[in-house]
């Protein structure tokens, strides 16, 4: 491995959404991550084609069979860290706790991701990013003035749940490093998302924020900070909040439009936008001050030329996807490989941890632990 934390052992038991993100993440920056997956059927899509798998190896445990939670618990000794995204108290009733973990290995960092918190009156309830930041206050200010749109499930799992936990994670490992001991970090997405929201509390304070969605500079408010439609029915948008920028836009449309009169400016910007395609303005108006950039969709952004040049996206096993960020000068991350089926490398895992032979052959008999191939999918499967 390469990157920043090679030489790091992380375990990341099997979760969906932001958990297997923050895995991807500190395996893209060096760490030996390995993936503790279930042992059983096998309802998910083939792993090895998923961006968020790539990067590590896999072990299948039976964490309901006592020698699977035994075996987990010794991967533990020889780990750095530790994530999970489990509801609140089933760690526990596993067996596979903080204070489980942390009785085999004081230095271990316990990462602990859930929507909710690990405490509080919604921490056993159900929800999805949709909610988190909603309750967060952040998805209040994303869409048109008549109601909120949902941004994907960016902002609350991916960004305000993964960069959450993988900083927090990255945080205590250094703590670790001079105090010997490890920690419990809580990473809630609700917390994350509304982290997010700093900026706009900020604004809020000193008067200039509005809670009528659309009405603000960032949010749709501006004439010189939106997104406009153009012959083709696509779209571009404008960023020009400061003067010099809004000048120099308007110097290249060959237009005057008074920056102070909203209305004025939004009616001249949309009827000059609508006369030309995206790519007529692109041709025009990318790589200037005018704070410019098309609107695109994922697969074209995969090939635009400034992706293409700074290598944003790369392929793994056949998948375009974005590439290990951010970049390191000295110690820079490889393209990783693509991810492998639940079990591909459990005797090979088990063996590099300090498990010898003769027991994982006896693990695997039981069925504490499975070993199996890449699968393949069934006729008339995707």
């Amino acid at each position: 491995m390469s990157g920043p934390l090679a030489g790091i052992r992380v375990l990341e038991l099997q979760g969906m959404g932001p958990l297997p993100f923050v895995g991807m993440l500190l395996s893209d920056l060096g760490a030996d991550v390995v993936r503790i997956d279930r042992v059983g059927p096998r309802t998910e899509a083939l792993v090895e084609h998923e961006p968020v798998a790539r990067g590590r190896r896999s072990v299948a445990l039976d964490l309901k069979n006592p020698a699977g939670v035994e075996t987990l618990l010794r991967l533990c000794e020889s780990a750095d860290a530790l994530i999970e995204g489990f509801r609140p108290g089933v760690a526990e009733r596993l067996g596979i706790g903080p204070v489980a973990c942390a009785a085999r290995n004081p230095r271990l960092v316990y990462g602990r991701m859930t929507g909710w918190g690990q405490e509080g009156p919604l921490a056993q309830t159900a929800g999805h990013d949709i909610n988190y930041i909603a309750l967060a206050g952040a998805l209040h200010g994303i869409g048109p003035s008549d109601r909120p749109v949902p941004p994907g499930n960016v902002v609350g799992d991916f960004a305000g749940g993964g960069m959450l936990l993988a900083l927090g994670v990255v945080s205590a490992l250094l703590e670790a490093k001079s105090s010997g001991r490890g920690q419990v970090i809580d990473a809630a997405i609700v917390d994350g998302a509304a982290l997010f929201t700093t900026a706009i509390h900020e604004l809020i304070s000193s008067g200039e924020w509005s809670e009528e969605r659309g009405s603000n500079v960032l949010d749709g408010g501006a004439a010189y900070y939106d997104v406009y439609e153009t012959a083709d029915h696509r779209f571009v948008t404008i960023g020009a909040l400061e003067s010099r920028f809004y000048d120099d836009l308007c110097t290249r449309l060959g237009v005057v439009l008074d920056r102070t009169d909203d209305a004025s400016a939004r009616a001249g910007f949309t009827q000059l936008f609508a006369s030309r395609t995206q790519q007529e303005w692109c041709d025009l108006l990318e790589g200037t001050d005018a704070c410019f950039a098309p609107v695109l969709t994922p697969t074209e952004a995969t090939k635009h030329p400034a992706n293409l040049a700074r290598d944003v996206f790369v392929e793994v096993g056949g998948v375009i996807q974005p590439a290990p960020a951010p970049r390191f000068s000295r110690t820079p991350s490889h393209i990783p490989p693509p991810g492998v089926g639940p079990g591909t490398n459990t005797r090979a895992v088990l063996g590099d941890w300090g498990i010898d032979a003769a027991e994982i052959e006896t693990l695997l008999a039981t069925g504490a632990v499975s070993q199996r191939p890449l699968e393949p999918a069934h006729e008339g499967e995707h």
